[in-house]
């Protein structure tokens, strides 16, 4: 996984991104034999147990997922701004697994990661 600010920096500053109603995915090519992930929620989504929840229906939607994806990229998958469209927090908060998952691949086949 991405772990620290640099790291997330270089794959932002790569300028790979896709987005859909609720998230947004970046991707970098690491050259690695594997891929790595990064989530971020932004603190104005919502407290504490809000936000672990997302990082978690997020780091599983990958997991189950993993092998569909192509390998040797970094990933990053953060929460759309909710500061320019504050309707949409109630909306985040509720969502499911099945949801998450949908944005997830919707985002990588976007992207031409994702391998059925």
């Amino acid at each position: 996984s991405l772990k620290n600010n640099i790291q997330f920096r270089s794959v932002y500053n790569e300028k790979k991104a896709k987005a859909d109603r609720y998230f947004v995915m970046f991707i970098r090519e690491n050259g690695l034999d594997h891929n790595r992930l990064g989530i971020s929620v932004s603190k104005k989504t919502g407290n504490s147990v809000v936000r672990h929840r997302l990082t978690r229906l997020i780091r599983e939607s990958y997991r189950l997922h993993e092998d569909m994806f192509s390998s040797g990229l970094d990933i990053v998958v953060t929460v759309r701004g909710v500061k320019n469209n504050p309707q949409i927090i109630p909306v985040i908060v509720k969502m499911k697994r099945q949801d998450v998952d949908r944005s997830v691949i919707y985002l990588a086949k976007k992207h031409g990661i994702y391998i059925n």
